[in-house]
């Protein structure tokens, strides 16, 4: 390969690199727009107070202390908040590689909360594995289920998770009841809290998995460490 061919494919590959930023970030944008105009649909009261002087801004964040389905501190600064389906394979590539990351750099430190949303977009086999990832979750055991199901996941293609691998999931993980874990799994009452985590993010606009919201801003898709940092230190700088 001559000098002039390897500057060419040099200029090339950045150049294609900054498409794929921009692309990242003007989707970003876009999405925080109808993350905004949503939070004021979903919550009509936040609009009429934004006429007042004591006005605040809308937030996703539930802060429930106890919750099986968040991670970190309830006081931490930041609050990250993820939409996610099980057969996701894209969703699972985040879970294996990026959460691990995330969780020691900013949850460990208390800087960082991450709070669960179930987003099945994918099909009645999502919202079931939603459902069993709760229902473990009811013997404490929600993050340990959760990442033995994206532990399993396909590289590529979406999982079955059949009924006979959610029980085997439970199990695995040391569910301690296992009769109430499959009663759980017909729960009509955990099933509702499914489809109000994805009516929450339909009503958003949310189109993809996984999205991640912080302060407002998303983050589509499984970013690596670098993306995640940057809207994290930025959201930390804004509180201190």
């Amino acid at each position: 390969m001559t000098m002039k061919n390897t500057r060419n494919l040099i200029l090339a590959l950045v150049n294609a690199a900054v498409v794929v930023l921009t692309i990242i970030f003007v989707g970003a944008g876009a999405q925080e727009d109808r993350l905004n105009a949503a939070g004021h649909a979903l919550n009509p009261s936040t609009a009429a107070a934004a006429e007042g002087p004591t006005a605040q801004e809308f937030t996703l964040e539930r802060r429930t202390d106890g919750d099986p389905m968040a991670l970190g501190a309830v006081d931490a600064p930041v609050v990250m908040i993820e939409y996610s389906d099980y057969r996701c394979p894209f969703c699972g590539a985040y879970a294996r590689k990026t959460q691990p990351e995330i969780i020691k750099k900013y949850v460990d430190s208390g800087k960082l909360r991450i709070e669960w949303r179930d987003f099945p977009v994918l099909g009645e086999a999502s919202a079931t594995a939603a459902v069993a990832a709760r229902a473990a979750g009811e013997q404490g055991l929600f993050w340990e289920y959760n990442d033995a199901v994206y532990a399993a996941a396909p590289e590529r293609g979406k999982a079955d998770l059949s009924e006979p691998e959610l029980m085997a999931f439970a199990k695995n993980v040391g569910v301690p009841d296992m009769a109430t874990f499959a009663a759980d799994l017909k729960s009509p009452h955990l099933l509702a809290l499914v489809k109000a985590d994805l009516d929450e993010g339909t009503a958003l606009g949310l189109n993809s998995t996984p999205t991640f919201v912080i302060n407002n801003q998303s983050i589509p898709g499984a970013q690596p460490l670098e993306i995640f940092s940057s809207v994290i230190d930025e959201a930390l700088a804004q509180v201190k």
